[in-house]
């Protein structure tokens, strides 16, 4: 409040403060196009914390199996491998719903504002977007479930870099095992090679679950493999 404008008990000036912020043209420098530089900005930064967690899961994977052919080494440090690989899946995935939180801002501007902007002609995808974006920044909160973020990345990235390690981990067993056969090549100690073996396909079986399971996804706006893959239909355009 600047010194010439009188004192107002009641607050009312502070109720209207911000008000027609939003309201003039969207130039490159009006308050919306700085509002959207800070999301994107917040966005990119989640996205890259995202990708360093992938880069050392890929690096920590490609170590361990170059270790593990090389030379006489167990086979269980493929198992190990596998469940370091479950650690940064589990770290990735509480990233994710950081990241979804600004994404999610962001593509809520893209689809009523910037959209719009570019062709009038076409309605608003959400008419109470205002709302919306206000009450997110008046009280942030996380968007989407742990469960969903996981498949999330296990669609992504994990269950690929997983499955890589398990078609290793059971050449490892069966063909380098030589006069063991299996289920005593795939024995960690006192434990049998069966209970071993059943507990990496239970594993699996978990993970697949959860990455494959019918779900309607909370992470709107969000471009999933799936709809990759429709889109190149209907163009016919075809791998």
């Amino acid at each position: 409040m600047s010194r010439s404008e009188p004192f107002d008990p009641t607050g009312e000036s502070e109720r209207h403060i911000g008000r027609g912020m939003f309201e003039e043209g969207m130039g490159p420098g009006s308050s919306m196009a700085h509002l959207y530089r800070g999301e994107v900005h917040r966005m990119t930064f989640w996205r890259e914390r995202l990708d360093r967690t992938t880069n050392w899961a890929v690096t920590i994977m490609a170590a361990i199996l170059t270790w593990t052919f090389t030379s006489d080494n167990p086979h269980y440090i493929l198992l190990v491998g596998m469940v370091m690989l479950t650690v940064f899946l589990v770290i990735e995935a509480r990233r994710y719903r950081g990241y979804d939180l600004w994404r999610s801002r962001v593509r809520l501007l893209q689809a009523n504002v910037f959209a719009n902007a570019l062709d009038p002609s076409q309605e608003i995808d959400d008419p109470h977007w205002r709302r919306e974006l206000s009450e997110d920044y008046r009280t942030p909160r996380i968007k989407i479930s742990f469960e969903e973020a996981l498949a999330h990345r296990l669609r992504r990235i994990y269950l690929p870099l997983l499955t890589v390690l398990l078609v290793a981990w059971l050449v490892r067993i069966t063909a380098f095992m030589h006069g063991t056969p299996w289920p005593a090549s795939a024995s960690i100690g006192d434990v049998p090679g069966l209970a071993v073996s059943a507990a990496v396909a239970v594993f699996f079986v978990g993970a697949t679950l959860v990455a494959c399971r019918p779900r309607t996804w909370q992470a709107n706006g969000e471009l999933r493999l799936t709809d990759v893959d429709v889109w190149s239909d209907a163009d016919g355009h075809h791998d």
